[in-house]
């Protein structure tokens, strides 16, 4: 027996921490089949044998959609997608601080005629703010149930579960669905205006609510202070990257010496063995290093989410934004982007405004990922000393934030020139719905690590493990002839393609050890580590290479070509996903082909740049 219900709302409503409250870890995450919107879908077993499969639909406002997202929802809601069965209800999730807009949507939903109930979410926020709501008299007004919840806490999601349960049960009536049409002017006023009759029969103030939340907005959407605590927060975790990640690095470090270690005590001489030890080992375990990193810059991110304050960096950042002829909503993109560029570009289909669009699909990739960080964590602890600056900021970590901000400039660069070539237009007013301060939701982050950590572990895997595999082949064969003069490996196919590619890109300061890691490196950017560490375990037979590259690049590499690969990887599009997702967003091939060419050429004359400036300083 299983009961499928989808929950509709307006963004930052709670409907996530809501899906998060009754599906625990029993989540599935794919995307819609022919577009890249994110699927979310999720089980919960009731009492008395009950499963209930509840799908998490995309924020909207209403089903006339102007967004991608907001098309999928319609089309989930009226039934249209061949792939999969209409929900039986609608489990509408309204944020109770701001009803108005919520209901709104309620309102358009029942007039469908399909079964419906209304979520009111955030009641501790509501009680806080002086805000008294009369469920009953709301559910009479409404003629559908309505359920108070704080999902967070997650009171209220038995008396839901009880009640999908007893819709289910209930004798089947004839439900008849009315076709939807887009509604006039006159009756999206209507609508609002039953809304308001509503609110003021069911809604009252009382006591003196609380203004903290005002105060805050003082402080965080100042032109001033909240420019300098933004910055102060992005600091806070570039220090943190380093600063908290670096025991459990140092355990895992130990972790793949030893397993290195056994290998090359325990197992006879052979391909086996070096399959293992300087394949495998060292491929996948110099990227599984960084798993601690990865992991607290997607702690940090999550708890800006949740919290409600990424939004207002949206706001503040509309200034900014306005310069390079954006709106501040093409932020949330860009800081998403930090994480990933494949859900940054993914998360402009908030933006109406197609050149805009257009725009912040074409820079997101510039912006740092998390893939980046590998590469940034490695050359950085090994050229860069951790010295004190001002006494309390650490130089490593000054580096990374320097090349974060690196690749926003860019970002923020390229984005006045497309605005004033490509995509020129006016600057869109911002208009943007300012989500309710609270507290993250504990079990919602843990959950959305436990995500990412799958993801990540699953593509070490799988795309990293096999690429291991095949770089440690082209490393390994053929084998030098007899009485070689070189080193075994400059005989090999990897040494043959590196070899050519080398002139290339001998004018950044490259060597074909690098030209050979950035091809696998296109594929996944993470994997150049791997493909580093493979390619010198073969070349010095150092079962250990996973744990000590960093001294090993010390040792073979200047200044000025660490300085130059940091750049290169600062500008440079190494991500076929990321191209793959451009394709579908955009659907052309003209635009990936084109972020291809503009970001790799931008790459190869900074990288350039800089590795003349850096052997002029004599950092040769």
């Amino acid at each position: 027996m299983t009961l499928r219900v989808a929950l509709a709302g307006n963004p930052n409503c709670g409907k996530t921490a809501l899906f998060n409250a009754l599906t625990g870890s029993r989540q599935k995450v794919a995307n819609y089949p022919g577009v890249t919107v994110e699927r979310k879908e999720g089980s919960v077993k009731t009492a008395s044998g009950l499963t209930i499969s509840v799908l998490d639909l995309p924020g909207t406002y209403s089903l006339d959609a102007h967004t991608p997202d907001e098309a999928i929802a319609r089309d989930v809601i009226l039934g249209k997608l061949s792939t999969e069965a209409p929900p039986r209800i609608l489990v509408v999730v309204a944020d109770v601080t701001n009803l108005e807009r919520n209901l709104g949507l309620l309102l358009e939903l029942k007039s469908l005629g399909k079964p419906v109930v209304l979520v009111l979410n955030m009641m501790d926020l509501a009680i806080r703010r002086g805000i008294d709501v009369d469920v009953q008299a709301l559910s009479k007004e409404l003629g559908v149930t309505v359920i108070p919840t704080v999902a967070v806490k997650r009171t209220g999601i038995p008396e839901l579960l009880q009640h999908l349960e007893k819709e289910f049960h209930a004798p089947a009536e004839e439900v008849i669905v009315r076709e939807w049409k887009k509604s006039s002017p006159d009756d999206v006023r209507a609508r609002f205006a039953e809304v308001d009759r509503i609110l003021k029969k069911c809604t009252r103030k009382v006591g003196q609510p609380e203004i903290w939340t005002d105060k805050i907005d003082h402080v965080v959407l100042h032109p001033v202070y909240g420019t300098t605590l933004l910055l102060g927060v992005l600091a806070l975790m570039f220090q943190a990257i380093f600063t908290w990640a670096k025991i459990p690095q140092e355990w895992i470090q130990e972790g793949l010496g030893w397993l290195g270690a056994a290998v090359g005590t325990h197992m006879p001489d052979g391909a086996l063995k070096s399959l293992l030890a300087d394949g495998i080992i060292s491929g996948v375990g110099a990227v599984l290093v960084f798993l601690p990193q990865i992991l607290l810059l997607f702690l940090f991110i999550l708890f800006l989410e949740d919290s409600g304050y990424m939004s207002r960096a949206a706001f503040l950042m509309d200034r900014l934004m306005g310069k390079v002829g954006l709106n501040g909503r093409a932020f949330i993109p860009l800081l998403s982007s930090y994480a990933c560029a494949i859900p940054g570009i993914m998360a402009t289909r908030t933006i109406e405004n197609k050149r805009d669009r257009m725009t912040t699909i074409l820079v997101a990739p510039l912006t740092t990922c998390s893939a980046r960080l590998p590469v940034y964590s490695l050359l950085i602890a090994a050229f860069i000393p951790n010295t004190s600056v001002l006494g309390f900021l650490k130089l490593q970590g000054l580096v990374m934030l320097g090349l974060y901000l690196g690749g926003i400039i860019a970002a923020l660069v390229m984005a006045v020139i497309f605005k004033k070539t490509l995509f020129k237009g006016a600057k869109p007013q911002l208009l943007m719905e300012l989500p309710t301060y609270k507290w993250p939701s504990l079990r919602g982050i843990t959950l959305g690590l436990l995500e990412r950590s799958k993801l990540f572990v699953r593509r070490a895997g799988t795309v990293i493990l096999s690429l291991s595999v095949i770089l440690w082949f082209l490393a390994s064969y053929p084998h030098a002839p007899e009485g070689a003069t070189e080193p075994a490996i400059r005989y090999s196919y990897a040494g043959k393609i590196g070899g050519a590619i080398e002139p290339f890109l001998k004018p950044l300061g490259f060597d074909w050890r690098i030209s050979v890691a950035l091809i696998p490196g296109f594929a996944a950017r993470e994997v150049m580590v791997g493909a580093l560490a493979t390619v010198y375990a073969v070349e010095a037979k150092e079962s250990e290479t996973a744990a000590a590259l960093g001294p090993i690049l010390a040792k073979n590499w200047s200044l000025a070509t660490a300085l130059s690969l940091l750049v290169w990887y600062i500008l440079a599009c190494q991500c076929l996903s990321t191209l793959a997702v451009t394709r579908r967003e955009t659907n052309s091939w003209r635009w990936p082909i084109f972020m291809l060419v503009y970001m790799t050429t931008l790459a190869y004359v900074a990288s350039f740049v800089t590795y003349r400036l850096a052997l002029w300083a004599g950092w040769g």
